[in-house]
């Protein structure tokens, strides 16, 4: 084990899947460790009085030199024989962290994957943006600079209460990003990210009670807008017009898919055209919000993405306009279209909303409608076969009514909808 010097812990090569180490001939005890990431980081490692094994990172190689890093080495190695614990020492100064400094560990340890969500499975990436965001916007600028052991359960509703009257809320910059605003919905997605996050640091040892636990957070109030058959008929035709006359056509056909499926607006934008298997009437997502799912799809939503799917080479349903990536700009689309027909308060939800509605007049069941969104605790085609069969039934009729609707036909009577869908339900199913 020779001497550290720099051209030893250069010459140092990570592997994929754990820590290397390589430790001081002269200074027993000292070292550095390559993360997988490629991190170099020195540290000691020792016994401490109760003759339990230690580590203590002392500081990242680059920041600091291998010589100052073995001086500083000799210094915490020499208070462990006076009795101190570096390790502990700095678990206890940890008390004294900040809303801030939690935070900021959250964020790199989720980033990073090293942290599991409610499903055991890291926490998604979108989940982290959105994480972020309320932290910068709403979190950071509240109580960022309070210390966690300080802070009351008092303090966290106060907070919700600042965020919930408006008290973070800006109007839009300039350049790209939104208005940021208050309001009941704002508050409690951030009271909720901001106990999440420090239960994870309680459970981890970052800090030692969470201040959170038992807050009450605001009830939203759920949006409950959802286009009237009236208004799908309105819709329809604004967007045959505005398409003549240039309108996005990418954007006008994922407007038309989350009318015709009820996939959320992430499901669609992001579609591969590998993910649609046209035989089963079906889109095999590899993830969503709720994992992998088979979710059901009418012949007039399979038609319409198999079309989309011809107009480019590439792999996505929704291509961008330039690059490689998918389309994203279906809400500023959508804007202008609803602008247009003057309709209010709709966005792609809405047009999720709007799919279970109709399906709700066309007569399905809760439990059906909960299955064509990806509600369910299983996919579409999982354990009882004349269960997907209706679930496809079911999607094809309401594809065909919305379709119906956005081409100007007239709606589809209660009686008539139950006598087709009846006679096309499986006989298990019916007798069930």
């Amino acid at each position: 084990m020779p001497k550290l010097t720099k051209k030893i812990v250069d010459a140092l090569q990570h592997e994929p899947d754990r820590d290397v180490f390589a430790w001081d001939a002269e200074v027993r005890g000292f070292g550095v460790r390559l993360k997988p990431s490629g991190t170099r980081t020195f540290l000691i490692q020792y016994r401490n009085a109760e003759r339990r094994t230690r580590r203590f990172v002392i500081g990242q190689y680059g920041i600091l030199t291998v010589e100052v890093a073995r001086d500083l080495a000799r210094k915490k190695l020499a208070s462990v024989i006076d009795g101190g614990d570096p390790a502990a020492e700095r678990r206890a100064a940890r008390e004294g962290m900040t809303v801030a400094e939690v935070c900021d560990w959250y964020l790199e340890e989720a980033e990073a994957g090293r942290l599991l969500g409610r499903n055991r499975r890291p926490i998604k990436a979108s989940s982290v943006a959105g994480d972020r965001s309320r932290i910068d916007q709403h979190i950071r600028p509240l109580i960022g600079t309070r210390i966690v052991s300080h802070l009351k359960l008092a303090d966290i509703e106060r907070l919700q209460a600042d965020i919930a009257t408006g008290k973070t809320a800006r109007e839009k910059r300039p350049g790209r990003g939104g208005r940021t605003a208050g309001g009941a919905g704002v508050a409690g997605r951030a009271i909720s990210t901001l106990r999440s996050l420090l239960n994870h640091a309680r459970r981890l040892g970052i800090i030692e009670q969470s201040p959170a636990n038992g807050v009450r957070v605001i009830a939203s109030n759920r949006l409950k807008r959802r286009l009237s058959v009236g208004e799908v008929r309105h819709l329809g035709k604004v967007m045959a017009q505005m398409e003549r006359e240039g309108e996005h056509p990418t954007a006008l056909a994922a407007i038309r898919t989350m009318l015709l499926t009820g996939f959320r607006r992430m499901e669609v934008l992001a579609m591969r055209k590998a993910w649609i298997e046209p035989d089963d009437n079906c889109v095999v997502f590899p993830d969503t919000k709720s994992g992998a799912q088979m979710r059901a799809a009418g012949d007039a939503a399979i038609t319409l993405l198999l079309s989309q799917g011809q107009r480019s080479a590439s792999p996505f349903v929704f291509p961008a306009d330039w690059g490689e990536g998918h389309f994203i700009g279906v809400v500023r689309v959508l804007d202008r279209v609803c602008a247009r027909a003057g309709l209010e308060h709709v966005t792609p939800h809405v047009l999720r909303h709007t799919f279970a509605s109709i399906a709700a007049s066309l007569g399905f069941s809760e439990l059906t409608i909960s299955g064509l969104l990806g509600h369910g605790p299983r996919g579409v085609t999982q354990r009882y076969v004349h269960l997907d069969a209706a679930l496809v039934i079911a999607a094809d009729q309401v594809a065909a009514e919305i379709a119906r609707l956005l081409d100007g036909g007239e709606v589809l009577s209660m009686k008539v909808a139950k006598r087709l869908r009846s006679a096309s339900l499986p006989r298990s199913f019916a007798e069930a």
